[in-house]
């Protein structure tokens, strides 16, 4: 049902401005956004780069007329902390789908591993997987796939920063990948599996930093619940003044 803020127990929120959320594991970017709609009864808010389900951290959400900046923030690049199991593989590529693989991985070690990450530094062409919001021909791949569909998918050219194993202890590994928009972590971890020859599967996702904004400087939703709408508001301001002191030509707003 489409949310309609004058049948709202509270006036509408018409505040402007950005709040950064830890998005919990579990919760999708939109039900972040349908909370915010329905919790403050905000007329005007939108979220600027997805993230999955299973995937935690940092989500901008933004309100009022900062949605118009949402393609701007959503360009950004993105750092993001995870772990990669090898020897398994999913249909989903992450921890979420069915398996359809495994095999042995102890025929690889740190330094293999290492040195896997590091080739797909720079730019480079990946295929989304078939379980993503891409569409082809009008029609979104996560529903084909639903179907036990798989067709064809356009490799995108994208950036890989750095990505570096920061801890390892297979057939787990900690890692850190700085990237451009658009990068699939998970089919990273896919594509790392299978230039192995062990296969392997994003086990775990944490995104830290979006452009300038930092997961250090988000608010908790266990939090966000217990706000009323002057609490937003004052989040909202404080964000604003002393955050993003290098967007004053949005004060306007």
């Amino acid at each position: 049902m489409r949310h309609n803020p004058d049948r709202h127990r509270l006036p509408p929120f018409q505040k402007n401005g950005v709040l950064l959320v830890d998005k919990p594991a579990g919760w999708t970017s939109h039900d972040v956004v349908s909370f915010m709609r329905a919790r403050f009864n905000a007329v005007k808010v939108g979220h600027c780069g997805t993230l999955d389900p299973a995937a935690t951290g940092l989500l901008v959400v933004v309100f009022g007329k900062f949605t118009k900046l949402s393609q701007k923030f959503s360009g950004e690049d993105k750092t993001y902390t995870g772990t990669i199991l090898l020897g398994t593989e999913t249909d989903s590529q992450d921890m979420d789908g069915e398996v359809v693989r495994t095999a042995d991985w102890s025929g690889v070690n740190e330094a293999m591993l290492i040195d896997a990450f590091r080739s797909f530094e720079g730019d480079i062409l990946q295929t989304p997987p078939m379980v993503s919001a891409v569409k082809k021909d009008g029609e979104r791949l996560y529903k084909l796939a639903r179907q036990g569909i798989e067709v064809e998918r356009e490799a995108k050219e994208i950036t890989i920063h750095h990505a570096k194993i920061t801890n390892a202890r297979l057939p787990y590994a900690d890692f850190e990948v700085k990237c451009s928009k658009g990068t699939y972590i998970r089919t990273l971890c896919s594509d790392v599996g299978k230039k192995l020859g062990c296969g392997a599967v994003l086990y775990r996702l944490n995104r830290i930093h979006s452009g300038d904004f930092s997961l250090v400087d988000a608010h908790s939703m266990e939090d966000i619940k217990t706000w009323t709408q002057e609490d937003l508001s004052t989040k909202l301001d404080d964000f604003l003044f002393n955050r993003l002191s290098h967007m004053q030509r949005f004060n306007s707003f």
